[in-house]
Order: structure tokens, then sequence, then C-alpha cells
């Protein structure tokens, strides 16, 4: 078994290459000690620390499955993510003296983030139903893959990528064989992973803190919200059911992609695309603790791969 914290890879001895960007960031003398931890912290850590949240949200959706239909976790779990992250960042979105002004191109890249977003999280859950956490994830991961060799250009790069794609691989099992409702559902999900990668990342180069995550995530919930409705006559009925849905959201959306957003502004997106290969290792991290998903050698094969991959890849960051 591995310990989450081997998940971490340390820093190489090199400097890091830097990729120059305007992303009129705020003096770090002006940081909260939040943002200063979210600013400091080695993209590594803040990946894993995200990992774990968006998969104990998943844990416990899955437990909910049992009572309520996935599509409608899934539009309350959005739902609940965005009043979390709107009440956050309240003064920045209403407060006359804060308010931040969006253009067009930043209404339309929140619309479109917070949308992929919330059909991402609906074809997810309705894929864990029908398949095991672990491979769901991995085979998702075809969409960060994908994004990462397009903008893939050093061959350290494309070996990184390539440790990271078998690794995956060989945690899905290599082969598709499946359910085959859930195989469609999971990717439809990589793609729309991949198009949170791609339009997320604009978002966070926008410097609105979270304002722009909770206003995305809104109006993804209002768009998925003929699919999640109709099945969600239990939860009103139950108020816990409807307390557990919104806490999945806190944890897998308000918590887990706050941090994305974070590492998002610090780092390009071919590297975050890479990191992201370690949110398959731990989800089978988590599928082993929570649900009694146990991995074998294979597994652990694949795990070390990820890991190679992550620790040999150019640390390229990006600067203000």
């Amino acid at each position: 078994m591995v310990p989450i914290s081997t998940v971490v890879a340390g820093d190489l001895p090199h400097r890091p290459r830097t990729l120059r960007l305007n992303t009129n960031a705020a003096s770090t003398a002006d940081e909260s000690p939040l943002a200063s931890f979210f600013n400091t912290t080695s993209p590594e850590v803040l990946f894993v620390l995200s990992a774990i949240a968006q998969y104990i949200g998943a844990v416990i959706a899955i437990d909910l499955f049992d009572q309520v239909n996935p599509a409608t976790v899934a539009w309350l779990r959005v739902t609940g993510a965005s009043l979390a992250l709107i009440l956050v960042s309240a003064r920045r979105i209403f407060h006359p003296r804060h308010r931040q002004r969006w253009t067009r191109q930043d209404l339309l890249a929140m619309a479109t983030f917070g949308i992929a977003t919330a059909l991402m999280n609906t074809f997810f859950y309705l894929a864990i139903e029908r398949i095991p956490l672990g491979k769901g994830v991995a085979i998702e991961f075809i969409g960060p893959i994908t994004v990462a060799a397009l903008r893939t250009r050093s061959r350290r790069n494309a070996l990184a990528l390539l440790c990271a794609a078998v690794g995956v691989a060989v945690l899905s099992g290599v082969e598709l064989s499946g359910e085959p409702l859930g195989l469609l559902f999971i990717f439809l999900a990589s793609v729309m992973w991949a198009t949170y990668i791609v339009v997320g990342s604009r978002v966070a180069q926008q410097n609105r803190g979270v304002s722009g995550l909770g206003l995305g995530l809104a109006i993804g919930a209002l768009v998925v919200m003929p699919i999640g409705l109709p099945g969600s006559g239990p939860v009103w009925a139950t108020p816990h059911l409807l307390f557990l849905c919104f806490f999945v959201g806190v944890m897998s959306n308000a918590i887990g992609y706050g941090i994305d957003q974070s590492v998002l502004r610090r780092i390009p997106i071919r590297r975050f695309s890479v990191l992201l290969a370690l949110l398959p290792v731990t989800a089978t991290v988590v599928a082993f603790i929570a649900l009694d998903q146990r991995p074998n050698a294979i597994d652990l094969f694949g795990m070390t791969l990820v890991l190679t991959g992550v620790f040999i890849q150019e640390r390229e960051k990006i600067s203000s």
C-alpha cells in the first residue's frame, strides 16, 4: 500500500524555467495568510490536497447513489459549491466599492468554464455509478493527456507525459471492457475535463479569486438543472441528504476546484495537465481506504510510473 504522502514529488535541484505572462497579480505584501499559502506551496502538494478533497466528496456521493439519482447529486453538488463560493466572494461580486468589472470575454470564459465543469461532474457521476471509481478516473484522464500532448515541446516533457499516460493506462486496466454506458459517460467526462483545463486557465488568469469560479458554477448549475431536478424528490423530503449533496459540492468543487484555480495562476496548462495524473493515484488510494477497492501489484506499478512522470517533468512557472 502506498501512503498518500508518497504521492508528493520533491523539488528538482535545477532552477525552474519561467514563462512570462502578465497576470496582474497582487503584491505578496497584501496577501492574506491563506493566499500566501496557496502562492508558496508547491503545486504537487496542492494537487494532492485537491485530489483528497475531490475524492472524499466522490466517496460520499457513491454512498448517496443508493438514495438519490446520480444526476441529481451532480446538480446539487454544483449548486452547493456555487452558493458557497459566491458567499465567500460576495464583496468582490456585490459590494459597490469592491465590485469587479467583467468584460464580455471574461463572462464568456466564466460561463463556458462553469458549463463544462457541471457537465463533467454529471457525466462522471453517471459513469462511476456503473464502473469502479479508480478505473473511471483513470479513463477520464484521456482528456488531460490530450491537452498535455498538444502542448509538449521538449523531449524531457514528452518522456514525463509518456510515463504519466502509461501509468494511468496501467491503473485503468489497459483494456476498456465494462459497462458500455458507463464507458460512454466517462469518455464524455474526459472531453469536459479537457475543456475545464483550457478554459479554466483563462478564468484563473483573470485573477479574481474564486468569484469567477462561483459565478461560472452557478451558470453551470442552471444548465444541468433539467437533468438533475426530475429525480430530486427524495432530497427535498430528507434534509440530511440535501446537506450531504451540498457538502460534496463544497469538498469536490469549492475546495478542490478552488485549489485548481490557484495552481493554474502559477503554472502553464501543460504542466497542470501532467500533474493531474496524481488524481488517479490519489483516487486509487482513497478507493482502497474508503471503498475497500484494493490495489494490486500492477496498480502499484502504474502509480510508480505516474509519480516518475510528475517528478521528471520540467517545472515551468507563470510569472507576473
